[in-house]
């Protein structure tokens, strides 16, 4: 059955029209600077950090310092925050926007358990008076447009995410990210594009929709089925950065996507193992870059021994001499479709 045509939607967060209505997820341990980077060259309208802690005494591990390494040359440049003390959530607002921040984004969705025990995260969704003082707090301490990221609920039975998008535009918020489901489902189960749709229709700031968007044809059905403004990528964007200009191509019947060629998959490839070197040093690049040459790994046939071999490897240049060489080869390393 032939997909019905949809218009590209035009994404705006506060003063920052975007290219592109199609924005990378913020993951910790995944969207660093240089797969920030990535994923705009290959058309993601917006990046965002890697979930920052708001105790700025923390601010000076290594993590954190990279963490913070802001693409000052991205605009809008957005950092996420995560906390559950409205005062320190705002001191830290205004940390990151003395850093360069255009935009400061609060995390109310994380569902992960380390998160949750410090009440922060989706932990908040249970206190809407705690949500309300946390959003006011950093609303008034910057001068900057101030975004949130929720999930639908605590858990099945509390799916409160109407009642706190309603305090969010109250506060001033002016864009809403709802991730599918509820913090107890954490990532289980289909996500509930019902529960967006109506979270949409009461409010009306931006709102972007998240969860289980995977491919083209499955942004056209969320689009449809929630009319949000803009969708958030996230696991599907690690291994094929490139799905951003797959995405925005599927509606815009004028554009043609030309399936990730292996030379083309090969330089990606390359780059962005030489960026995570650079970014990071060598030892702890290498390490870094496991991870995603596995996901990488997962979007290639005849992959198996190559993916062995090289996230074995402790140096720079055999990283990427293997992942030269594979992708070289006349048998091998040919990109999957989506």
């Amino acid at each position: 059955m032939q997909t019905p045509d949809l218009t590209l939607p035009t994404l705006a967060i506060g003063p920052y029209t975007l290219a592109s209505p199609f924005v990378l997820a913020p993951m910790a341990g995944v969207t660093d600077k240089p797969f920030r980077a990535l994923c705009r060259r290959f058309g993601a309208g917006m990046t965002t950090s890697e979930m920052t802690t708001a105790d700025t005494r923390l601010w000076q591990t290594a993590k954190s310092r990279h963490r913070l390494d802001l693409d000052l040359s991205a605009t809008p440049v957005a950092v996420q925050i995560a906390g559950s003390d409205a005062g320190q959530l705002a001191s830290a607002a205004r940390a990151c926007v003395d850093r360069g921040a255009q935009i400061i984004d609060i995390n109310m969705g994380c569902p992960a358990k380390k998160v949750c025990k410090a009440l922060a995260g989706s932990a908040l969704l249970r206190d809407e008076n705690l949500v309300a003082r946390i959003l006011q707090a950093v609303v008034a301490a910057v001068q900057v447009p101030v975004t949130l990221k929720i999930r639908t609920g605590w858990d099945p039975a509390h799916r409160n995410g109407t009642k706190i998008a309603t305090i969010a535009e109250d506060a001033g918020i002016v864009a809403l990210t709802v991730h599918g489901r509820t913090r107890a489902c954490r990532y289980n189960g289909s996500a509930e594009y019902e529960t967006i749709a109506r979270i949409k229709e009461c409010v009306s700031i931006p709102i972007i929709a998240n969860g289980d968007i995977s491919s083209p044809e499955k942004s056209l059905e969320v689009l449809r089925l929630t009319k949000a403004d803009g969708l958030m990528i996230g696991r599907a964007a690690q291994g094929q950065p490139w799905i951003f200009q797959q995405l925005k191509s599927s509606l815009n019947r004028a554009q043609h996507f030309t399936p990730v060629a292996k030379k083309e998959l090969r330089d990606i490839m390359l780059d962005h193992l030489n960026e995570l070197h650079r970014f990071y040093g060598e030892q702890t690049g290498v390490r870094v870059a496991r991870k995603h040459l596995n996901w990488y790994c997962k979007k290639l046939v005849n992959a198996d021994e190559f993916r062995y071999r090289v996230v074995r490897v402790e140096s720079a240049s055999e990283q990427i001499r293997l992942t030269q060489e594979y992708l070289d080869r006349s048998d091998g390393g040919i990109a999957l479709a989506a």
